[in-house]
C-alpha cells in the first residue's frame, strides 16, 4: 500500500533487523515507501542498490558524503582545515554513487571539531574552510544536476562536538556561499533540541529554501 505521504524511509536507522542495505530498502518498499534516504551507502554495489530501486520504482532521495576516518572520530570533513583534500575525494566519491543511483541530493557534512581542540577557538578558521569547500562542491554538483544540502546538528544531546550546530549558523554559511544550488536541510528530530529553538527555525525557513525528510517539497 503506497504511503499516502511523500515521507522517504531513512533506511540507516529504520528496519535494523536486516542484515543488508538491500533488505534494508525491500522491507521500506513493503511498507509502502516510495522512497528511501540513506546515509552512508557505499559498502553497497551502486548497481544493486540501483537494481532494487528500479525494482520497486522507488527513489533515493539523499545521501551523505563519507564521514571520513570513524576510527579517529570523524563524522564528516567538510569544515576541516586539515582535510580539504580528502574532503574533495569523498565528495568525488559521492557524486559518481549518486549518478550510479540516480540521486539528485547530497548531504555535505561538516563534520566535528577535532579532538582535543577547542570549539571558540577554531571556530573562525573552520567557518572560513567550510564555505570554501562548499563553494567548491556547489560548482561541482551544479554539473550534474545535483543539489548540496548542510543540516545543523544539535550539540546538546545529539553530537556535542558537531561544528554545524544551530540554524542561524547554517544560514549564516549559505549567505557567505551564495550559490543557488545549496540548501539548508530541516531535520526537525535535530532542531527543536537546538537552543534556538524552532520558533526561530521556522523563521529562517522563510528566508532560505529548504529541504527537509519530507520529500519532493
Amino acid at each position: 500500500m503506497p504511503c499516502p505521504h511523500n515521507f522517504a524511509a531513512n533506511v540507516s536507522w529504520l528496519f535494523p533487523e536486516m542484515d543488508s542495505l538491500l533488505q534494508r530498502v525491500d522491507a521500506a518498499a513493503c511498507a509502502g515507501f516510495q522512497a528511501v534516504e540513506v546515509a552512508w551507502p557505499y559498502d553497497t554495489e551502486a548497481t544493486e542498490l540501483n537494481k532494487t530501486l528500479e525494482k520497486y520504482g522507488m527513489e533515493l532521495v539523499l545521501i551523505n558524503t563519507p564521514p571520513g576516518n570513524k576510527e579517529r572520530g570523524e563524522l564528516g570533513l567538510g569544515a576541516d582545515p586539515k582535510q580539504r583534500a580528502e574532503f574533495r575525494r569523498g565528495l568525488d566519491q559521492a557524486v559518481q554513487y549518486a549518478k550510479a543511483v540516480h540521486c539528485k541530493r547530497i548531504h555535505l557534512m561538516a563534520g566535528r571539531v577535532p579532538t582535543g581542540l577547542d570549539r571558540t577557538t577554531v571556530a573562525m578558521e573552520m567557518e572560513a574552510t567550510f564555505v570554501e569547500n562548499l563553494k567548491y562542491a556547489a560548482d561541482v554538483l551544479s554539473k550534474e544536476g545535483i543539489m548540496g544540502l548542510i543540516e545543523p546538528i544539535n550539540t546538546r544531546i545529539t553530537d556535542p562536538c558537531y561544528f554545524l550546530n544551530t540554524p542561524h549558523q547554517a544560514v549564516k554559511i549559505l549567505q557567505q556561499v551564495d550559490r543557488p544550488n545549496l540548501k539548508l536541510q530541516l531535520d526537525t528530530s535535530k532542531s527543536h533540541r537546538s537552543p534556538t529553538g524552532m520558533n526561530q527555525t521556522v523563521l529562517e525557513r522563510s528566508t532560505t529554501a529548504t529541504y527537509s525528510n519530507c520529500w519532493k517539497l
